[in-house]
């Protein structure tokens, strides 16, 4: 009896709730309603893969003279030096050279608040020195603020099978081990003062691009790193950010001479089955990307000056900044939709037009077979 009233009151209440709309059968009810479910279903499905072509289209049309330029950031730090001390603050500058025409050159145009300090991040004794130095001259007035590590080398753009041991090990050196050891050295200073560390990573540092295997990997340490240290640092006050640039024209990608040495280095290296399958000529082609990052770059920095700006005085800084246009959706592509349509997308962005010797070779066997 139980069973039988409960019954006739949910039909009688779909019933009067629709007017008529459904038939009083319950199970007509179903019906429609998973019909109405698997229109909305498709309906979703529809809207994603014309998401998925509106973002393939526009990316590849208008991100295409931005993404080569995302590792230049050698020269970064020159001129954020004198962006900043055209600002007022008071900077310790550290370069690879204290006689070289980069440390020259802030002489001559910045005020007598920048120091130049010899600074090789590689080298242990040089980074213990520069703390001392500005100690030293701490001890007299001021706390340290900020610690910004800007240097950065990108080494030859090449398939990962054919970059050397060196390759992989002097960026990891300069672009992950150097900026880890400077923020180590500095932090009791900016314990004091509850200050910043302002790490510069890179795009490559955040999404994986093929012939990116060394600097990106060591621009991805990076930026772990530096998520890591904002979390465990913010007990002491401390903020910490990472700025990924994208397609901004500096000296990073060296010049044609460095790129004719680092060619020779490769073929010199690689064992002779690789060298075969690859072929020089591919490896020669490499160079016509090197290229072109520079002359596709834009030479306006100023989105990542003002993102440093923000992530120095504001009082909630963000953890990650993306300057460089459209930058942050290769990062949204990466990281919400199924990495074959970012695998897809890498290849007609990034792709390499010339292949290697071995399958040339075995795709004119196919189209001679066929």
């Amino acid at each position: 009896m139980q069973i039988h009233t409960y019954t006739h009151m949910y039909k009688h209440t779909y019933t009067n709730i629709f007017n008529g709309f459904f038939n009083k059968n319950v199970y007509v009810i179903h019906t429609h309603i998973c019909v109405c479910v698997c229109v909305y279903v498709y309906v979703c499905v529809c809207v994603c893969m014309c998401m998925c072509v509106y973002i393939y289209i526009y990316m590849y049309i208008y991100i295409y003279i931005y993404i080569c330029g995302s590792w230049c950031i050698s020269g970064i730090g020159h001129e954020l030096a004198k962006y900043l001390d055209s600002l007022g603050f008071t900077i310790f500058a550290g370069v690879l050279s204290a006689t070289g025409h980069g440390a020259k050159s802030l002489k001559e145009t910045c005020s007598e608040r920048l120091s130049i300090l010899q600074l090789d991040i590689t080298s242990s004794a040089q980074i213990k020195e520069a703390y001392l130095e500005i100690r030293r001259k701490l001890q007299q007035e001021g706390m340290l603020w900020a610690v910004i590590n800007n240097a950065g080398i990108l080494g030859f753009i090449a398939d990962g099978e054919l970059l050397p041991m060196s390759s992989y090990k002097q960026c990891m050196d300069v672009n992950f081990f150097g900026p880890v050891e400077i923020s180590k050295m500095f932090l009791p200073l900016l314990r004091q003062s509850k200050g910043r560390i302002i790490n510069i990573s890179s795009l490559a540092g955040g999404i994986p691009m093929p012939r990116f295997a060394a600097y990106g990997a060591s621009k991805a340490a990076l930026s772990m790193f530096s998520g890591v240290m904002r979390q465990e640092l913010s007990k002491w006050g401390i903020k910490v950010a990472v700025l990924h640039p994208s397609g901004f024209k500096t000296s990073i990608g060296g010049n044609p001479e460095d790129w004719k040495k680092e060619e020779q280095v490769i073929l010199g290296s690689l064992a002779p089955d690789v060298k075969k399958d690859y072929g020089e000529d591919y490896i020669h082609n490499l160079k016509m990307f090197l290229g072109e990052m520079s002359s596709i770059s834009s030479s306006d920095l100023s989105p990542v000056f003002s993102d440093v700006l923000h992530a120095l005085l504001a009082e909630q800084p963000k953890g990650l900044y993306t300057p460089g246009k459209n930058s942050y959706l290769f990062l949204l592509v990466f990281c919400y939709f199924p990495l074959w349509f970012y695998d897809f997308l890498m290849s007609k962005i990034m792709g390499n037009p010339h292949m290697p010797y071995a399958l040339r070779m075995a795709e004119q066997k196919k189209q001679v077979i066929h």
